[in-house]
């Protein structure tokens, strides 16, 4: 009887915690995806809205850096750090991808004939993990001012088409965070980084893209 009691609980740990293993989401991004300049960021990032969004079935880590890149050669590349290495060993089932702001700089973007190269680079190291993940490729959020280098003019007219390319090669989906925070400068109260309501507005459009029933 006791032999048997112990089988059945051993069979009901494992179902048990299969049963309820949530769907791991990676954001990846910049200070934007960190959550710089928002009033509580553990609660009020992007990503923690997020998580708050998708509920108990999904478990969200925010991956963000500020002031990176995708380029290797840009003056702060993402895929040199720490935290790249931390969000492939975390094998999510989803990454959301959101980063080419700080590309746009003009001390990154002399080597804007290799931001493809280097976005499918990020891309592939994803696709290649054991969890053979969802990715999400983003569009960068509207920058409101050109005075620290950021250029929304570049992010529109290169930046854009080149993740619109790679997601087609690749054959990934797209979310586009550009249009929806055009028109919400009182959002961005530095006129780049989002403030708790932009930050919502961001969370809302991947949630939108996570959850649609295509």
């Amino acid at each position: 009887m006791e032999k048997h009691l112990v089988s059945f609980l051993f069979l009901f740990l494992i179902v048990g915690t299969s049963a309820f293993a949530q769907i791991k989401v990676a954001c990846i991004g910049n200070s934007i995806t960190f959550g710089a300049g928002v009033k509580d960021r553990d609660q009020n990032s992007y990503p923690s809205v997020l998580g708050q969004m998708l509920g108990n079935e999904y478990e969200v880590r925010n991956f963000g850096f500020s002031a990176r890149t995708i380029l290797n050669k840009g003056d702060h590349p993402y895929m040199q750090e720490q935290k790249f290495k931390d969000a492939l060993e975390y094998n999510p089932d989803i990454v959301v991808i959101k980063l080419g702001t700080n590309d746009s700089k003009p001390q990154n973007w002399i080597y804007k004939d290799e931001y493809k190269h280097d976005l499918r680079t990020m891309v592939e190291a994803f696709q290649q993990l054991v969890s053979h993940p969802l990715i999400y490729l983003c569009y960068p959020a509207k920058a409101y001012t050109a005075e620290r280098g950021i250029n929304d003019s570049i992010i529109v007219n290169d930046i854009i088409p080149f993740i619109t390319e790679v997601a087609e090669e690749c054959n990934i989906k797209i979310i586009n965070l550009h249009t929806p925070t055009s028109n919400m400068k009182e959002n961005f109260p530095d006129q780049i980084h989002p403030n708790e309501a932009g930050a919502r507005v961001l969370a809302k459009e991947v949630y939108y893209a996570i959850t649609r029933k295509d």
